[in-house]
């Protein structure tokens, strides 16, 4: 039988959980380069095609084939840890997701093998997609991304701080092209007070009923 998640809907306009871990849980992201590499990627391929920065990024990988996602996908919110990741997208094409995806995990292992001089698979099996068609989730699916380094972060400093999320950006710490929060964070008041509201539901909110049993049903199958 097929494990959970892997078998996928692809639906026009559908906001999807991504996620994916570490063959046997083993660490994907070993230092900052990793992390870095791998948050390139995203930006590569969700910026506009003409966007000066591209220009740039190719020089660094002048024989990658370019590929070019952005009227394909939005990234809402990311976040990466030592030995998974968790984005939140909502896919604009029917076939964009598969573009997507398929692209971000086959060219991170290239990079991830060659500079450790391993071969072999990296991530344990093909990612997993969790299409969220309660709205009401589409909020707390940031929570549950955002506050995943809370153990991992919280002993060395505040959260907006953890260097490999979309926090910052919902803060309004840093500001990403590729990187869609407004969405989200509408649902908020306008103006600057909305980033304090965000700050306040993602800290000050996680314990109540309600937000512990949505975060469980969003909960990284284990299995």
């Amino acid at each position: 039988m097929p494990c959970k998640n892997t078998i996928k809907q692809y639906v026009e306009g559908g906001y999807y959980h991504i996620y994916n871990r570490g063959v046997n849980k083993d660490i994907i992201f070993k230092d900052q380069q990793d992390y870095s590499v791998f948050l390139r990627f995203l930006k590569e391929y969700l910026l506009p095609p003409n966007h000066h920065d591209l220009e740039i990024l190719r020089k660094i990988a002048p024989r990658r084939i370019p590929i070019n996602c952005f009227v394909d996908i939005d990234l809402l919110a990311y976040c990466l840890m030592p030995n998974h990741f968790h984005l939140f997208v909502k896919q604009k094409t029917s076939e964009g997701l598969k573009t997507f995806m398929k692209a971000l995990a086959t060219n991170y292992v290239i990079y991830f093998n060659r500079k450790y001089d391993r071969i072999g698979p990296l991530f344990q099996g093909i990612y997993k997609a969790v299409l969220i068609q309660n709205e009401s989730y589409l909020l707390h699916m940031t929570r549950y991304i955002h506050t995943n380094p809370v153990e991992l972060f919280a002993r060395d400093g505040p959260l907006q701080d953890y260097l490999y999320s979309s926090y910052s950006i919902y803060l309004g710490k840093k500001k990403y092209e590729w990187v869609k929060p407004d969405e989200i964070l509408s649902m908020f008041s306008k103006g600057t007070k909305r980033y304090d509201l965000y700050r306040k539901f993602i800290e000050d909110d996680i314990t109540s009923d309600q937000s512990s049993k949505i975060l469980t049903d969003l909960k990284l199958e284990e299995n």
